[in-house]
């Protein structure tokens, strides 16, 4: 009896050491599927692409490392002109604020793993959070007294970081404008090197690549007629690779010997953020959004929207969205104003720049900051999607009033049909900004101002 029992418990053992042990090697040994036995909970949106990289945001410990959010998201932040920064509650004069909230850790608003409790834009905090700071908010605006502070973050009144669209300067500088502009236009492109010289063009007899069956001829010829052969870049320029080794598959990093700014915004959004992570390419089939079945397994990488050897920036605007994306948006964009302003563009019956594809407003041209005179397109199109007002200054404004703008994202209807129709609500901040810098200015008893 005894011996039996000795043997039930050394089998025991085995399989408990063993089990461990294998659990533990699946999880140090990779971002493998197996990690996802291990989530507490559900990750959001923006993170659940890379929850196999636990050690991304994670210490061995699997504590919460503060440096992996400012790692990701102290470019944005800083470019957004943060309206509650670090050093807000760093100073001694808000020191009491951070026993009614830590807000000097991102985790305090927003918890991973937590679905039951988390809200838009990732925060896990209850609606009203603003009341723990601003309670006595009517006593300073008297306009806010009979507002429900659940309200606070509602469509063109205020984002906890990035207000630059929504401060009381810049909608009162707006106001009165008409929905649409007098001047409609997007930025041209501007680049570098300007209009390219005689000499610089490549053709397909100058092409250092393979042309020995009817497949590579054809590729030949696709980059041929490419910006590449325009500006002289040869096959060898993409494919051959440091160790002067033939690479039939090009991958982002080569994109990124010319292409560092496009790359860099790639890899900051939904398109890249799994390759800038060591993951593979993010493909349709993982997206949480509808999208196309039979773009399932497509890897999104450059050549996904710009093909490998045309490089066609036209495809890459509108086409290639509409290949896998298949939400009611982007379902309905051909039978949109934009599309129509975008086809008359593209015919050659309007001029350029006043267009509106998926990427105008997407991906974006703006001015390049280092390099005056030129211009950029965002290649994360993380940049000025959530919240959506972050699309008014870059986008929005380039054709219309900001009133109209702002009706607009905020009515969830009219963005589902692509801004078919008109909003059908009306947002007030631009009026209670006015009032708000009036009474401001407004003399007051005795000669003074308020």
């Amino acid at each position: 009896m005894v011996g039996e029992l000795r043997t039930q418990w050394f089998l025991w053992m085995v399989v408990s050491v063993s089990l461990a042990v294998f659990l533990a090697s699946s999880l140090m040994s990779g971002p493998g599927a197996i990690r996802r036995t291990f989530l507490s909970g559900a990750t959001t949106a923006g993170h659940y692409q890379i929850e196999l990289r636990c050690d991304v945001c994670h210490t061995p410990g699997m504590g919460v490392r503060q440096e992996s959010c400012i790692e990701c998201h102290a470019q944005e932040l800083e470019e957004a002109n943060d309206t509650h920064p670090k050093s807000k509650f760093a100073d001694p004069a808000n020191a009491a604020l951070l026993e009614i909230i830590d807000a000097t850790r991102c985790t305090t608003c927003h918890a991973e793993h937590t679905p039951e409790r988390t809200t838009a834009m990732g925060v896990s905090l209850p609606r009203d959070y603003c009341f723990r700071c601003h309670h006595d908010v009517a006593e300073v605006r008297p306009s806010h007294a009979e507002m429900e502070f659940e309200s606070c973050a509602s469509a063109g009144c205020h984002n906890f970081h990035d207000n630059r669209a929504l401060y009381e300067n810049f909608l009162a500088s707006h106001s009165n404008e008409p929905p649409l502009l007098d001047s409609r236009t997007n930025l041209l492109r501007k680049s570098a090197g300007g209009e390219k010289t005689e000499g610089e063009q490549l053709r397909r007899i100058d092409a250092d690549g393979p042309q020995s069956s009817d497949l590579e001829i054809a590729i030949v010829a696709d980059w041929e007629r490419s910006a590449h052969a325009l500006g002289g870049v040869n096959c060898s320029n993409c494919h051959v690779s440091a160790t002067a080794e033939w690479n039939d598959h090009v991958d982002y990093e080569s994109c990124r010997a010319c292409h560092e700014a496009e790359t860099k915004g790639f890899l900051q959004g939904r398109h890249g953020m799994r390759l800038a992570q060591g993951l593979p390419p993010m493909s349709p089939e993982l997206a949480r959004l509808p999208m196309r079945p039979d773009a399932a397994h497509r890897e999104l990488n450059c050549g996904a929207c710009h093909g490998v050897h045309r490089f066609d920036t036209a495809r890459a605007a509108v086409e290639a969205c509409l290949e896998c994306h298949a939400d009611s948006h982007s379902l309905n964009y051909l039978e949109s104003p934009h599309f129509a302003l975008w086809q008359a563009e593209r015919s050659g019956n309007a001029p350029p720049g006043t267009g509106v594809s998926c990427a105008t407003c997407h991906l974006p041209r703006v001015e390049d900051a280092d390099h005056p005179g030129q211009t950029r397109v965002i290649h994360n199109q993380n940049d000025n999607l959530r919240p959506n007002e972050k699309m008014l200054r870059s986008v929005c404004g380039n054709c219309h009033g900001l009133q109209f703008s702002l009706d607009s994202l905020a009515d969830a209807a009219l963005v589902g049909s692509n801004f078919i129709g008109a909003p059908r609500g009306r947002v007030e901040s631009i009026e209670m900004a006015v009032k708000w810098m009036n009474r401001r200015t407004a003399p007051a008893k005795g000669g003074e101002t308020k």
